[in-house]
């Protein structure tokens, strides 16, 4: 490759690893801000909404990210407890259908795991599509019709659950930053 042509590159490759490096300190701050589960939800739409305004060349520091949080989990705390009641009750009837004591154990176990999915991605694309004074309910009402009718977008999400794991299993402490990817995910899910 010429030198002109690594010069044209650069700006280019400089760019798509800010975005990324982005995504990394945006997975920390979500960690960091879910640590007391309820405000899981807030974290990750402050993620999401960090990310989003990186995006559009907007001012997005900490500061912002905290003032999301804030507003986030004063508004939405009860829909986040909704959320995770949903994903443990869904995780309990997987548990008791893979136990072998109920008959059709198999068929209601898959049908657990698919419910699960699709909470943990409705709750995930209610959050990317959070905005600062939104009435959470209607914004999980949206997003609930786009989980079942933007099913490509869904899947990246699920896709995106899988990569989270997959860093997760292979070293512990990239759960974190790798966060910031799922919201990522999310976010270009959301814009889809």
């Amino acid at each position: 490759m010429t030198k002109s042509g690594t010069a044209r590159r650069t700006p280019y490759v400089l760019a798509r690893f800010s975005v990324f490096s982005e995504c990394l300190l945006a997975g920390v701050w979500i960690a960091l801000a879910a640590l007391p589960l309820v405000t899981f939800l807030a974290a990750f739409a402050a993620g999401a909404r960090h990310l989003q305004r990186y995006l559009a060349g907007e001012r997005s520091g900490l500061r912002e990210f905290v003032a999301d949080v804030r507003g986030a989990a004063r508004s939405g705390w009860r829909l986040s407890l909704l959320w995770w009641a949903g994903l443990a009750l869904l995780a309990f009837d997987w548990r008791v259908a893979r136990s072998g004591m109920l008959p059709g154990g198999r068929a209601l176990a898959a049908v657990s795991a698919l419910g699960l999915l699709a909470v943990a991605v409705w709750g995930l694309r209610t959050a990317a599509a959070w905005r600062s004074g939104a009435n959470w309910w209607h914004t999980a009402g949206t997003a609930a019709r786009r989980t079942v009718t933007d099913s490509a977008g869904s899947l990246l999400l699920v896709g995106g659950f899988v990569a989270l794991a997959v860093a997760t299993w292979q070293v512990p402490p990239l759960a974190a930053p790798a966060l910031g990817c799922l919201a990522a995910a999310a976010v270009a899910a959301d814009r889809r």
